[in-house]
């Protein structure tokens, strides 16, 4: 059926006589590959089109490649509804959007957060165009990007499992540190064998792994074998051997310890121009490990650029105040600078996976009114998406670092998890939601 947008009076006309009549036929979409009025979240699409059906409607990183359709008034101006568009895209993933007020037909792709203007042309031109639209966003044309994407991610997969992900943000005192070593604990508690390395100078992964058992530096028993040794040489010093059991969590995990003297050879390593090391190293153990966390220094050094050129992933912790705000801006200069590096060697750029409110305050009026605003300022401000989950500061999220064990007179810290501490506990949920969050952004499940 021909196409004429004098016809198109209102916006459910244009959802009705354009999307349903025309485009969703011509394009090859059959009534069991879309759905109208689809609700996810506090996300409404107009229209959602699957490569294959999908019953019952699931979107998460295994579903179909799909396409956004959404309807505008005639009068609408299609400038006015991109951005919203752009958060639809992002937010679920999704690779096309078609925007259209009748009169005008556009079609947007995803390019990491951002989208791009790929085709255009007036309503009164689309049957002219309509070969154009088939070959960016037709059943066939999807289906076949999809065939080529699970390829390739089969010969990913094939090739490495192994997932790296550095935890980092310049400012201090955000809770990295909480947010290392409980989603490490979370991890390993839904089956993944996890690996945890301290690239910090101050050590507070180590310390908060129960690694540190001297109260004397005489007794000093990490000075010998720690990730420093790691990095000063690519020959000796493997991750097998300096690794140490953690029984901060339970199953245990392995864990490199940090140490101050990491502070004294930071130039030493600068002129050794070994910032791969750590990466080469790692891929002796790949078959070992399925997830390597890197907990990093607050700062712009050596060691958080050791700790991003080697990840694939990055997450941000972040309280969302205004400093740890204003942080992001050199987080994500920073990012920019690695992905130079990365690209020169032929790595693909670092995975953003969000920036992940923690150390938040649980007072109902705040989580009402503040919060919200702070979490919509971290996408439209500083281009980065921001978790679904969000850890809160508790009682217990401080108390499980603080235990300690008694043998004879002294007392020896013994921290735990917080999900060892108090596995009932809120706190426990907070991180077992984002562990779940993060395998299922880094397609471990």
């Amino acid at each position: 059926m021909p196409f004429n947008p004098e016809l198109c009076r209102n916006e459910s006309e244009v959802e009705s006589k354009l999307i349903v009549q025309y485009l969703l036929p011509e394009l090859g979409y059959t009534p069991d590959t879309w759905h109208q009025e689809v609700a996810l979240g506090s996300i409404r699409l107009d229209f959602l089109a699957f490569a294959a059906q999908v019953i019952p409607l699931v979107l998460d990183a295994n579903s179909p490649l799909s396409v956004v359709m959404e309807a505008k008034h005639p009068q609408q101006n299609l400038n006015n509804h991109v951005s919203r568009l752009r958060h639809y895209l992002t937010k679920l993933n999704i690779r096309y959007g078609l925007l259209t007020n009748g009169k005008e037909i556009r079609i947007y792709e995803k390019l990491d957060y951002d989208v791009n203007l790929v085709f255009q042309c007036l309503g009164k031109e689309v049957e002219d165009k309509i070969e154009e639209i088939q070959n960016l966003i037709g059943r066939k044309n999807i289906k076949e990007i999809q065939l080529i994407h699970e390829n390739l991610d089969i010969e990913i997969k094939r090739q490495i499992s192994m997932k790296i992900i550095a935890i980092y943000h310049n400012k201090g005192g955000v809770g990295k540190t909480t947010i290392t070593v409980n989603l490490a604990a979370a991890l390993r508690k839904k089956g993944k064998k996890v690996l945890l390395i301290d690239l910090d100078s101050q050590a507070n992964t180590t310390f908060a792994t129960g690694l540190v058992k001297f109260e004397d530096e005489e007794l000093d028993d990490l000075k010998d074998a720690n990730i420093l040794h790691v990095l000063q040489s690519d020959d000796s010093f493997p991750i097998t051997q300096i690794s140490r059991k953690s029984l901060f969590s339970n199953p245990e995990i392995d864990v490199i310890p940090s140490h101050i003297d990491l502070m004294r050879y930071e130039r030493e390593l600068e002129q050794m121009d070994n910032k791969w090391t750590l990466g080469e190293k790692l891929k002796e153990v790949e078959q070992q490990y399925d997830i390597v966390i890197i907990d990093t220094p607050p700062a712009i050094d050596l060691f958080s650029q050791i700790a991003l050129l080697t990840a694939d992933y990055l997450l941000i912790p972040s309280d969302l105040k205004p400093f740890a705000n204003q942080g992001l801006l050199n987080v994500n200069e920073f990012t920019q600078r690695i992905n130079k590096h990365r690209k020169y060697i032929g790595k693909q750029k670092i995975e953003v996976l969000g920036v992940i409110p923690c150390k938040i305050s649980t007072n109902a009026r705040f989580i009402q009114s503040t919060l919200p605003k702070r979490i919509d300022l971290i996408s439209k401000r500083y281009n980065f998406q921001v978790m679904d989950t969000v850890i809160y500061e508790r009682e217990d999220l401080a108390k499980c670092t603080e235990q300690v064990q008694v043998v004879g007179n002294i007392e020896i810290p013994d921290p735990r998890s917080v999900i060892d501490f108090k596995p009932n506990s809120t706190s426990a949920q907070e991180f077992e939601l984002l562990a779940q969050e993060v395998l299922q952004k880094i397609g471990m499940i």
